[in-house]
């Protein structure tokens, strides 16, 4: 009976999430600002590909004024876009950047 209740309390906990900063990604969230060799660049929906196309990409070793202005940018364009700005303040593996554009998504029928 105790060996099941470990494996019950953790179902819920997985079920139970809501909101953007969920698994497998469900408001469709990139990165501001854009960054260089970005893997999920080709899975980016409208409004984050403007973004990458009129934002200069960063990269770590991009200095710290030059990442603030593309920083900048970057978040005009997301709004410009129809998106809003998302900060993020629950780092981890999955969303590990401080500030993403959440893209307007049209509500499916």
């Amino acid at each position: 009976m105790v060996i099941s209740l470990p494996g019950w309390a953790a179902a819920p906990a997985q079920a139970a999430c809501s909101g953007c900063l969920c698994p497998g990604n469900p408001c469709k969230l990139c990165p501001l600002p854009p960054l260089k060799d970005s893997p999920d660049a080709a899975q980016e929906v409208g409004a984050c590909v403007r973004i990458r196309e009129s934002v200069t990409p960063v990269s770590k070793e991009t200095e710290p004024d030059a990442h603030y202005a593309s920083l900048n940018n970057a978040m005009r364009e997301c709004v410009k876009n129809g998106g809003d700005v998302f900060m993020n303040s629950r780092r981890n593996p999955e969303f590990p950047y401080k500030h993403y554009c959440k893209p307007y998504l049209p509500l499916k029928p």
